[in-house]
């Protein structure tokens, strides 16, 4: 199977490389988690100028209609240089539900504004022992692990009867912030008899698909930027005299990580562009979160091994590609969930 990108993919994948190259430091990515809404705001600015937050927009709306195998290529970016952004909330588990299966008037309603830096985000997870449940349009019940919900214009709350489109601050909303790895804004969001603004003919499954083939994009990028980190440090790294990169224990485990970097690209790429192409995408999606909650962590620690002390400092990066690692195999259920997924 061929997965090279076309002309206008490869466009988006070099504009997304190019406005999110910045890399900013330790320091800049704390202050921006520490700030009211949590994120970069600059670099997620830049991205609505740049049109990256319009690509999968309806054109009716103002946007360039491109899909799934588009956002991905965006997210790969985002998990690249692991910025503290809401891009996985907003555009795989707002912008694309929203898109599918939106009606006219809800495209109009809700994605125009997208494009100016508005976040969305869904809440697919129930706590245990309390769902989500419908009677007479409004909802109670509570769901855990919501991105950015507060900071969020809308929330998607997909349940059986079809997926709610709730205003975080309507009567009957709690939004209760949460830990993570990265310090990024989480919650579990309460609900008590909140009336929908509207719903969408969307079930959990189709919101989830484009969920999973989110995470697994930024994974794809996260692996390659902490692969990337990395091999350099070793190129550059000598004991006794030699490069690291030269110690055959060395350059074993490192190509170990290039495998699963590798394994992780092709699942993410062949799961989004199935979705894309209107495909059946439900095994690629079950490889994808399975590689991403059993593979990406561990790879991970065998980077941070190769980095010695290096690896747990403060002051360099590998701490993020890690912690960003540990939140996305959390998101989509962890390895023993996904492999039952997988084997069903």
């Amino acid at each position: 199977m061929d997965f090279s990108l076309d002309e206008p993919q490869q466009a988006v994948a070099d504009l997304a490389a190019n406005v999110l190259r910045a890399e900013p430091d330790d320091g800049r990515v704390l202050a921006a988690l520490g700030s009211a809404g949590g994120y970069d705001e600059a670099a997620w600015k830049a991205m609505g100028q740049s049109g990256l937050l319009a690509l999968a927009l309806p054109e009716s709306v103002g946007g360039d209609g491109m899909g799934p195998l588009a956002t991905a290529l965006v997210l790969t970016e985002v998990g690249r240089q692991v910025l503290p952004l809401p891009a996985l909330a907003t555009l795989a588990l707002g912008v694309l539900p929203v898109a599918a299966f939106g009606t006219d008037e809800q495209h109009r309603q809700l994605l125009p504004e997208i494009a100016d830096g508005r976040i969305f985000t869904a809440a697919l997870r129930d706590a245990r022992g309390a769902s989500v449940a419908e009677a007479g349009g409004t909802y109670t019940g509570t769901r855990v692990g919501v991105p950015y919900a507060e900071q969020a214009h809308r929330i998607l709350v997909p349940t059986t009867s079809g997926t709610a489109v709730l205003d975080p601050l309507a009567d009957g909303v709690r939004l209760q912030r949460t830990t993570t790895s990265t310090g990024a804004p989480e919650y579990t969001l309460h609900l008590d008899g909140v009336r929908a603004e509207s719903t969408l003919p969307a079930t959990a499954e189709q919101v989830d698909r484009f969920a999973v083939a989110g995470a697994a994009a930024v994974a794809d990028g996260v692996l390659a930027g902490a692969l990337a980190l990395t091999a350099a440090h070793l190129r550059s790294r000598q004991q006794f005299g030699r490069p690291l990169a030269t110690f055959q224990a060395v350059a074993q485990q490192v190509a170990d990580v290039y495998v699963v970097a590798r394994t992780m690209h092709l699942a993410a790429v062949s799961a989004a562009w199935r979705l894309d192409t209107g495909r059946d995408a439900d095994e690629d999606l079950a490889v994808a979160a399975y590689w991403l909650a059993a593979e990406l962590p561990q790879a991970l620690q065998v980077c941070h091994h190769l980095h010695g002390g290096l690896g747990v400092d403060i002051t360099y990066p590998l701490h993020r590609y890690y912690s960003h690692a540990k939140d996305l195999a959390r998101f989509v259920g962890g390895a023993d969930y996904r492999l039952d997924r997988l084997e069903v």
